[in-house]
């Protein structure tokens, strides 16, 4: 059984880490909002530059060859924003996951500890149940280590094709450019 003092230590505990999580959340939303910013301010200009270019335009040739020019640029640029955007999910992620994980060992630890106490005290005879709990316990721990084994190398695979495809996308880009 948990004390009053625990108790209250727990729920103390648990409250810093929703907060915790919460401020990291806003963060990521805080980063997000200011690329948006970024991005429509950057747009509004080159919206204007490329109005009164076009409007400049002395004949239909010069004005295909102007809208084309344009764009490449615009590829170029959805493909950056996108990188940003991931960068932004990942590490407001990365964050979210490692208060998770330090949030999950302090409770196994905790419940460990109770399962010892509860060992120490069992009643003469329950080496089966006893048994039986440690095997379903660490039955338990091994599944969710496998399951965050797993989410990794989920995360880093997606992370590795999302680089190639953005990689592939800019280069994609250049080279009509250059042709």
């Amino acid at each position: 059984m948990m004390t009053a003092e625990q108790l209250m230590a727990a729920h103390k505990s648990n409250v810093e880490v929703l907060f915790g999580l919460t401020n990291k959340a806003f963060e990521g939303v805080e980063k997000l909002v200011e690329l948006n910013l970024q991005v429509a301010r950057a747009a509004i200009g080159e919206a204007a530059e490329n109005t009164k270019a076009v409007l400049s335009a002395k004949d239909a040739q010069e004005f295909m060859a102007l809208q084309a020019s344009l764009l490449q640029p615009a590829a170029e640029k959805a493909a950056a924003y996108s990188r940003h955007l991931y960068d932004i999910a990942a590490a407001t992620g990365a964050e979210v996951t490692k208060v998770a994980e330090a949030t999950a060992a302090d409770a196994q630890t905790k419940f460990m500890s109770v399962v010892d106490t509860a060992v120490k005290n069992a009643p003469a005879g329950s080496e089966n149940a006893v048994a039986l709990v440690k095997s379903a316990v660490a039955a338990a721990n091994n599944a969710f280590e496998g399951v965050q084994k797993a989410v990794k190398q989920a995360t880093e695979t997606a992370e590795a094709n999302f680089q190639a495809i953005s990689a592939t996308a800019t280069k994609a880009t250049k080279a009509k450019r250059a042709a």
